[in-house]
């Protein structure tokens, strides 16, 4: 699966037009004090929470039709739930670790051309 075709409207907009806008606040009071990696708990939580959802998808259109389903409903509207859950599925998801994935991401797609 292309995941750029599928989360990046999420990346680029920071999830604002695509979640509540009392979640979208929390997640960006966390990216200012935390970094970076609050994208990418958000992210992994929702994918994480929706998995078996997710797999049931048999296209490209499906799977993102499927990823804008996710952001909608009660998992991301009870926001206080929602915060403690991007604390605890991921697992531990530290800067260091982003910066270490982003340094063999972009030499990869150096490698590549």
């Amino acid at each position: 699966v292309l995941w750029t075709l599928v989360v990046s409207r999420w990346f680029i907009c920071l999830f604002v037009d695509v979640l509540p806008v009392e979640t979208v606040l929390r997640i960006w009071d966390c990216l200012f004090n935390e970094g970076s990696k609050i994208i990418f708990r958000v992210a992994l939580t929702l994918i994480k929470q929706h998995q078996e959802f997710i797999l049931e998808a048999a296209s490209i259109p499906d799977i993102c039709d499927k990823f804008k389903q996710i952001t909608k409903g009660s998992f991301v509207m009870e926001c206080h739930t929602f915060m403690q859950k991007i604390f605890s599925e991921p697992g531990s998801l530290s800067m260091a670790t982003v910066a270490k994935l982003r340094e063999s991401c972009r030499a990869r797609l150096l490698a590549q051309g």
